[in-house]
């Protein structure tokens, strides 16, 4: 009988081996073991970290199938770029997950080594960055803060031609409309495959108004 994670991870992103689905199984209890001496998310999403953390984070690589370059900023407890790292292996590609907290930063580095993961762990402040890192394609950021503050965070790499691919909340339209007083962009919402009320907003072409 196929496992209905197997199966909600396909929906959510084709194609996905058998393999890299057994290693994201293995990857949740580990997360939840570390969850318990280190927060990692917010206790009310535990219940589901399958379906509103790994699938949800998964969904990204549908939209830029061809990026090999990839950017994670606020990476926290790995969502989206651990479950991204994962998938690149098979696809090919590597990705730079930033994270200021040592604690969170050490479970990163711990789960990159015990998959042998195609991601690098840049433990700095966001700002700090751009010395460090270099021009990815996508820039991904998930639960971190509003979108004129992630437009005014990622900025040193979408002015310089990245696409960002951010998940946000019912009440995004309002953050679009604040950032268009300062930033200029091309916009395309992406329905959420996790969530009826959630979207991935995918920013192309950057510029200050």
């Amino acid at each position: 009988m196929t496992d209905p994670r197997y199966e909600s991870l396909r929906a959510a992103v084709e194609p996905v081996s058998r393999e890299t689905f057994e290693e994201l199984v293995r990857f949740e209890s580990l997360f939840l073991k570390w969850n318990q001496r280190i927060n990692l998310a917010a206790s009310s999403t535990l219940s589901d970290v399958w379906g509103r953390h790994i699938v949800d984070s998964a969904q990204l690589a549908t939209l830029a199938p061809a990026a090999t370059r990839w950017l994670d900023l606020g990476s926290g407890g790995g969502f989206p770029g651990l479950v991204l790292a994962f998938l690149m292996r098979e696809r090919g590609g590597a990705i730079d997950l930033v994270e200021s907290n040592r604690k969170k930063a050490g479970f990163l580095q711990a789960m990159v080594g015990e998959f042998n993961l195609p991601a690098r762990i840049v433990a700095r402040r966001i700002e700090d960055a751009p010395g460090i890192v270099g021009q990815p394609q996508v820039v991904t950021a998930r639960a971190l803060a509003s979108l004129p503050l992630l437009l005014e965070l990622a900025s040193p790499w979408l002015l310089a031609g990245a696409t960002a691919l951010f998940h946000k909340g019912r009440d995004y339209r309002l953050e679009v409309e604040e950032s268009g007083q300062r930033w200029s962009f091309d916009l395309v919402e992406h329905g959420s495959s996790t969530d009826s009320e959630g979207v991935v907003l995918e920013i192309r072409n950057l510029s200050v108004r």
